[in-house]
């Protein structure tokens, strides 16, 4: 059984690993954002919550975000795993995710890190074309980033089950690296 955290800045490559290694490990890839653009897409009242914060390039208070996650979590197709992408962002969303999964009897396998550049970062953002990846509002997250969800390192560094990747790699690549760090584990 395969828990993973896949960790890193706004256009590291989080979805398309998770999305890959969802389908190689047979279990959820669990996105906070494709949660969060689904719930922006039926205009619901998260829905617009989360615009609101998005547009500003903040992000979405944890409250929302943990409600969120724990609801997935309680869902019947995570028995076998889950990757959890794009959270959690802080480090009282890892404790809550800590005490959620003690509470729910699960524990995450690795927490795998992919570092990427800013300026590889930069540019892969405005190539997504999503109309939320202004330039500004780009800059804006990754100074969040650093400020809010960077921590997270020194929180996860703690355990051993911190990996660190080279996310500018060609996705194959870091995809090969990350079945490496799940397999030595």
């Amino acid at each position: 059984m395969v828990r993973l955290i896949l960790f890193g800045p706004p256009g590291a490559g989080k979805g398309t690993q998770a999305e890959a290694l969802s389908k190689q490990l047979q279990v959820p890839h669990i996105s906070t954002g494709d949660i969060f653009r689904s719930a922006i897409a039926a205009q619901s009242e998260l829905g617009l919550k989360v615009q609101a914060y998005l547009d500003q390039g903040t992000l979405v208070p944890d409250s929302v975000v943990i409600d969120m996650v724990q609801e997935r979590l309680s869902q019947s197709d995570i028995a076998a795993g889950w990757i959890l992408d794009g959270f959690p962002r802080t480090v009282p969303q890892a404790q809550a995710l800590d005490e959620l999964l003690a509470k729910i009897k699960q524990d995450y396998t690795l927490v795998l890190n992919l570092q990427v550049s800013e300026s590889v970062l930069v540019q892969r953002l405005l190539g997504r074309q999503r109309k939320d990846d202004t330039e500004e509002v780009i800059q804006q997250r990754l100074r969040v980033y650093r400020d809010e969800t960077s921590p997270l390192l020194a929180f996860y560094d703690l355990s051993t089950r911190l990996v660190t990747i080279d996310g500018a790699a060609e996705v194959e690549i870091v995809n090969a690296r990350i079945q490496e760090a799940i397999t030595a584990c």
